[in-house]
């Protein structure tokens, strides 16, 4: 239960730090946690990313200032993190439907986001596959790109995206090719959580022993121990219920902590779709 209290603790601190100029550093270091891990494992089991609990909980908070007190909007604004009073109000707008002004004069209803708490479910009904394996240091090789993993990325692309591009230019066909390690399919990778912007880099690889394409770029892995959770179902459905599960249920339930290594999910189906399409997820541990 020690990763659940740690996260509860991160959650605490942002809580009672709503209305201060805060770090994903310091937020992280409240749940003794790597920026990078803890923004994984906070997207994985609320279903939103650090930057977006903030701005809803802030901007629940500034309605209940504009109701309550005097207070001038300026000043609510900066204490919200933003510049200025007109990016707030347009932050303001899109959260309640209404301008700041409004809620002064009783117009509209409001939505209010409530704190998380976060809590665990250690039922273990259906029991998940897996086994542990360890790992020289190995290299893959791909694409990557900064994509969303939230909603207040307009504009900016999503993974399902990046993966349609790929496979329509050829690079999903040119990778699948050039698979010769112990990695089978082909591999999408997360890392660099951004909090700012809710975004990550992303990559679409194969695991490769030998020269790197000049037109694809390489990412080294140190040797390491991992789990191997054996995924049935299809995909994205059935990875999305799988990571849910490897944080909520496994690793409290388990002696061990993920390591400041990015995962690895391995495509491995020749049908993703399929109700049996047979998938992976490598989380190296410590």
């Amino acid at each position: 239960m020690a990763l659940v209290e740690s996260l509860q603790k991160a959650i605490d601190y942002m809580e009672a730090h709503l209305l201060r100029s805060i770090t994903i550093e310091h937020i992280a270091k409240q749940a003794n946690m790597s920026p990078s891990h803890f923004q994984r494992t906070f997207w994985i089991l609320t279903d939103t990313s650090v930057g977006e609990y903030l701005r809803r909980r802030r901007l629940t908070i500034a309605a209940q200032q504009l109701i309550s007190t005097n207070c001038r909007l300026v000043d609510l604004a900066y204490a919200c993190g933003y510049d200025t009073p007109e990016s707030f109000t347009k932050a303001f707008r899109k959260q309640h439907g209404v301008t700041p002004s409004d809620v002064r004069k009783g117009i509209g209803q409001l939505q209010s986001y409530n704190r998380l708490m976060i809590q665990v479910n250690l039922k273990g009904v259906e029991p998940m596959k897996y086994h542990i394996v360890e790992r020289d240091a190995f290299q893959v090789i791909g694409i990557k790109r900064t994509v969303s993993f939230g909603q207040e990325c307009a504009g900016t692309p999503n993974i399902g995206q990046f993966w349609g591009e790929a496979h329509a230019n050829g690079t999903v066909d040119q990778l699948t090719g050039l698979i010769n390690g112990q990695l089978k399919g082909l591999l999408g990778i997360t890392e660099n959580y951004n909090t700012a912007d809710s975004t990550i880099d992303y990559w679409i690889a194969a695991e490769h022993q030998g020269t790197v394409p000049a037109e694809l770029a390489s990412l080294h892995f140190p040797a390491s121990k991992w789990v191997v959770f054996e995924i049935s179902g299809p995909v994205p459905a059935a990875l999305i219920e799988a990571w849910k599960k490897i944080y909520s249920e496994w690793f409290p339930s388990n002696g061990y902590e993920p390591a400041e290594i990015a995962p690895l999910e391995v495509y491995l189906a020749p049908d993703l779709d399929r109700a049996d399409a047979y998938n992976e997820i490598w989380v190296a541990i410590k």
